[in-house]
């Protein structure tokens, strides 16, 4: 059986959200997202425009991030970001919980706000992806998350934004990203019309396929080049 290179390539958001990222950087990432025909570029919000320019003609989506990465902006401002960044050529929102509100348990707000950014994108023409941080996360929460994006039929529920860190007893700070457990909870608890996009120390092709087999439908990771590489060399034609 062929092992086909599209069927990697189009599980990949191309992630270029690290903050040191210059213009030029943001530009080379859109090149190489275009060069292996990725799912989407998942940009910051303020180069919208600039990866809906370089991504014209091709088929790669134009993704970026709204409260981003801590979700802790008033519901308001995510509805604006959201409309911004659908006006300046998004088509695919990645949209930060309020990490303490879930954790407080106010399950009316946070279902307010998901149905809020959610709405305004899809009255926009565009999709939602609700990031839990799920390293902050209790199960009991994750689960509640996801019968919440049940509710008001989501796109897709995300792992992790990759910038979760989580302070430890000795004072470092670490974070877990895309947990196996964690993707099957989601998948599990989440409604079928409700995608799994897994996100953070993602890195190489066995990464991906392990993803892949527990049913995730998009991984968002920096390290695109080395895994669709690798994919070349084990024979994905």
């Amino acid at each position: 059986m062929v092992k086909s290179l599209e069927s990697i390539s189009r599980m990949i958001d191309h992630s270029l959200l690290h903050p040191i990222l210059t213009d030029e950087d943001l530009k080379a990432g859109c090149l190489v997202a275009k060069k292996y025909n990725v799912a989407a570029v998942c940009i910051k919000p303020y180069a919208v425009r600039l990866a809906k320019e370089m991504l014209s003609g091709s088929s790669v989506a134009v993704c970026t991030v709204v409260g981003f990465p801590h979700g802790s902006s008033n519901t308001e401002i995510k509805v604006m970001e959201t409309e911004k960044a659908c006006e300046d050529g998004a088509t695919e929102i990645d949209f930060v919980v309020n990490i303490g509100k879930v954790l407080s348990g106010d399950w009316d707000y946070v279902s307010r706000e998901i149905k809020a950014v959610n709405d305004t994108a899809v009255e926009k023409g565009a999709i939602v992806k609700v990031i839990f941080e799920n390293d902050y996360l209790t199960d009991d929460c994750k689960v509640k998350l996801c019968h919440v994006c049940n509710k008001h039929r989501v796109a897709f529920v995300k792992t992790s934004t990759g910038y979760g860190f989580v302070k430890q007893p000795d004072g470092t700070y670490m974070y877990r990203g895309a947990v196996d457990s964690d993707v099957i909870l989601m998948r599990r608890e989440c409604i079928p019309e409700i995608q799994i996009k897994a996100a953070g120390r993602i890195r190489t092709l066995d990464d991906l396929l392990r993803l892949k087999q527990l049913c995730a439908a998009r991984i968002g990771t920096s390290s695109t080049v080395a895994i669709l590489e690798e994919a070349r060399e084990r024979g994905y034609l």
